[in-house]
């Protein structure tokens, strides 16, 4: 099962060509993680996402720690009014790690049966958990395995590596 989050394009985010910007591409992907993983109140009313497992900040018990990104990118994206519909699952769980799989559509609300969403990119980010107190890996809990379990697919297959 995938995760569907929003994703607003900001004009920050354009560079010179009128498309996002590679790097900030990073930033609209973190944007979406920590919605869908980091738990509390993140101001957009879907608190109750069982995948929100993870406590942000810099009083939580464990960090997480970027290991690996990676993006491939399919077509430009240029600004639009409607959020991206930012497509997340999990294509493998480790011990102490996660990664955290990408489809960047266009916008949900305006595809149609003529004009069906449009892929823009995958990406892939390995994520490890950390203990904060000895900034060692951490194991995950059998919760957070059982919480998102059903967001567990097959990773994404870039085509250059294919």
């Amino acid at each position: 099962m995938r995760l569907h989050i929003p994703t607003n394009i900001r004009w920050s985010d354009l560079d010179a060509y009128g498309h996002v910007n590679n790097a900030a591409m990073f930033g609209l992907l973190e944007e979406a993680r920590i919605h869908a993983f980091w738990a509390g109140d993140s101001g957009h009313g879907n608190d109750h996402m069982a995948t929100r497992i993870l406590e942000g900040g810099p009083d939580a018990d464990t960090f997480t720690l970027i290991a690996h990104q990676e993006i491939e990118y399919l077509a430009p994206i240029h600004y639009m009014r409607e959020p991206l519909d930012l497509q997340m699952w999990l294509g493998h769980v480790g011990g102490a790690s996660l990664e955290v799989c990408y489809e960047i559509y266009s916008p949900l609300q305006t595809a149609t049966a003529e004009n069906p969403q449009q892929l823009f990119a995958r990406a892939t980010t390995t994520i490890v958990l950390v203990d904060a107190k000895t900034s060692k890996p951490r194991r995950m809990t059998d919760e957070e395995r059982e919480a998102i379990a059903p967001y567990v697919e097959d990773g994404i297959q870039f085509k250059r590596r294919s």
